[in-house]
C-alpha cells in the first residue's frame, strides 16, 4: 500500500455536498482507504478568477493502485459528480488532484506527481501540513530534485 496525497476542491453547487460525496465514492473503493482529512478550508479562486470562492482540503490515502489507475479512478469520481472541464482552471463541482503518491516523480503527458503547483498554493500546503507536518521536509527534497 502506498500514502497518496490529494487536493480536494469545490465551488459549483452545494460545495461541502460535493466534497462529501467525494468522500463517499473514495471510501467505496476497496483499493484506497482513507487515513486523515484536513479542516476543510474557503479560498479565492486560482489562475481564472471570475468564479466563486472554493472549499478546499487535503486527504490521505493508503492504496494499491498505480498512479495512472488512480488518476483514472478520481476522474471518474469527478465524472460522476457533473464535473466539466470547459476552463482551463475554471469552476468545478469538484477537482481532485495527486499531490504526491509515495515518493514517486512522475512527468509524463497524463501525470506530474509531485502536482507541479502545489508550491504556489497555500490553499494546498496549509492543509497538507495540518495533517502531515513532518512532511515539510520531504516536499524540499522534492523541490529540489525538480528544479534539478
Amino acid at each position: 500500500m502506498f500514502d497518496v496525497f490529494i487536493g480536494i476542491g469545490s465551488n459549483l453547487g452545494d460545495r461541502e455536498k460535493n466534497i462529501k460525496k467525494a468522500l463517499e465514492y473514495l471510501e467505496e473503493n476497496h483499493h484506497i482507504k482513507i487515513e486523515k482529512i484536513s479542516s476543510i478550508i474557503e479560498t479565492e479562486p486560482w489562475g481564472y478568477t471570475p468564479q466563486p470562492k472554493y472549499l478546499n482540503g487535503v486527504i490521505k490515502i493508503k492504496t494499491d493502485l498505480s498512479p495512472l489507475d488512480l488518476l483514472k479512478f478520481l476522474q471518474e469520481v469527478e465524472e460522476r459528480l457533473g464535473r466539466e472541464r470547459k476552463i482551463k482552471y475554471g469552476p468545478r463541482t469538484i477537482d481532485l488532484d495527486i499531490l504526491l503518491y509515495d515518493d514517486k516523480i512522475i512527468n509524463s503527458a497524463q501525470l506530474k506527481i509531485p502536482h507541479p503547483r502545489m508550491w504556489e498554493r497555500e490553499f494546498v500546503l496549509k492543509p497538507l501540513l495540518e495533517i502531515e507536518p513532518e512532511i515539510e521536509k520531504k516536499l524540499k527534497e522534492f523541490e529540489e530534485k525538480i528544479k534539478g
